[in-house]
């Protein structure tokens, strides 16, 4: 039963998987702009933050346009295609579930954020103009 439910969701994904990628390149918003230090200082900032995503997840799709929007170049990792990157999250993370803001502190501690919203709200408060 456990893989009948599995095909279904996987052959479902395939047939929304061009309409969600339009929907996704069409509803992109307009990125704020900054001045070039202040980019540059958001830039250093990003390098510290990776984004656990797969292309077509709707949850994904919300948090990437929240990153478009903000003019964040965060590092994303799709865990459908690479295989290294699901075992980390599952490893580090705890859960292979997505969307996954990984968070690197300064003094190397890592944070690792579950729920789109949350990650979104992060966002917005740590590089909102």
């Amino acid at each position: 039963m456990r893989i009948v439910i599995r095909l279904f969701f996987k052959l479902l994904r395939r047939i929304l998987m061009p309409f969600m990628l339009i929907y996704a390149a069409v509803s992109k918003p307009k990125p704020i702009e900054r001045e070039q230090q202040a980019q540059a200082e958001v830039e250093a900032q990003c390098r510290q933050l990776t984004l656990y995503q797969y292309t077509t997840c709707p949850f994904c799709i919300k948090v990437k346009k929240e990153i478009h929007r903000l003019a964040l170049p965060i590092s994303m990792a799709n865990v459908l295609r690479d295989q290294n990157a699901r075992d980390e999250l599952e490893s580090k993370g705890g859960q292979v579930k997505v969307p996954c803001l990984k968070i690197v502190e300064n003094d190397g501690s890592e944070q690792w954020m579950y729920e789109s919203e949350e990650i979104k709200k992060y966002l917005q408060q740590r590089f909102a103009a």
